[in-house]
């Protein structure tokens, strides 16, 4: 399962998970996108190049992921309310059918297999590289968030799509809150309130779901690694105010493109990776 030296491994394993914790973080609070999409794909790679069976490769990198988004959610979204930037109206309008969207999702990931999971990864971040390189935040559809049962549909989706692939819902409620006329800034403070609602269900659904899967690292409840989250969350807790600050003072202009070329290259080695599976 692990190289033959476990000491060699938590040598470079610690400092290269507390650097992914720092840049979920300043992402996180930056861009609005939640460190799910930078921390799903490096823990993709850490478990694998440690031996696991990529059956459960995948599914392991997003339940982890969903767990550290728990504690991310809380901290960005007290970071973005002291800058009046999270719409508790707003967050309610959406926060119900993300949930349920969000279980869904949780139990359709664990019916997947690691092709299949890691295909629908890739096109996700694909698209969210995409939006985010060439994309435009002042392109709209409407001047306001739909209401009416009907409107709970948009919000499910991108629930259960977030809670598939261990993402905290930012990477796309961010966008499809700015094409309906929602303020960018906050649109990045209350997509953080989606990251609680999507993790919660997600991280329960994945425990659960892996709970009796072999093969796992020690430290594994289900498909949640608590060596990961460990590593991760305080670096994370830390890096989320900045990101916040630095969200309300730079042009986002270039962050988001370079951001959007790290993602891409990212899906693209996914994409490889369940075409030979």
């Amino acid at each position: 399962m692990f190289p033959a030296e476990p000491a060699i491994v938590l040598w470079w394993l610690i400092p290269l998970l507390v650097v992914t914790g720092l840049g979920a973080g300043l992402l996180a609070g930056l861009l609005g996108v939640g460190g799910g999409i930078v921390i799903v794909p490096v823990l993709y790679q850490i478990f694998g190049f440690m031996g696991i069976d990529p059956q459960v490769q995948m599914h392991l990198a997003v339940g982890t992921s969903l767990a550290t988004i728990i504690a991310t959610s809380i901290r960005s979204v007290i970071a973005h309310y002291r800058k009046n930037a999270f719409d508790a109206a707003l967050f309610r309008h959406w926060a119900g059918a993300m949930f349920v969207g969000a279980m869904a999702g949780t139990w359709l990931a664990n019916l997947s297999d690691f092709a299949t999971l890691t295909m629908i990864f890739a096109v996700i971040a694909l698209l969210i590289a995409v939006h985010l390189g060439a994309g435009n935040h002042h392109w709209h559809l409407r001047d306001q968030v739909p209401g009416g049962a009907g409107a709970a549909l948009l919000p499910g989706v991108i629930g259960g799509l977030s809670a598939m692939i261990g993402i905290g819902g930012g990477s796309l409620s961010v966008a499809a809150l700015s094409l309906f006329g929602v303020p960018i800034h906050r649109a990045v403070g209350t997509s953080a309130g989606y990251g609680m609602v999507i993790a919660v269900p997600g991280t329960v659904g994945f425990i659960v779901g892996g709970w009796s899967v072999t093969g796992l690292p020690p430290y594994s409840t289900g498909f949640v690694n608590w060596l990961a989250f460990a590593l991760i969350v305080p670096m994370t807790l830390l890096a989320v105010p900045l990101g916040a600050r630095l969200a309300h003072s730079l042009s986002q202009t270039l962050l988001r493109k370079v951001f959007a070329v790290f993602l891409g290259l990212g899906a693209v080695r996914m994409f490889w990776d369940a075409l030979a599976f």
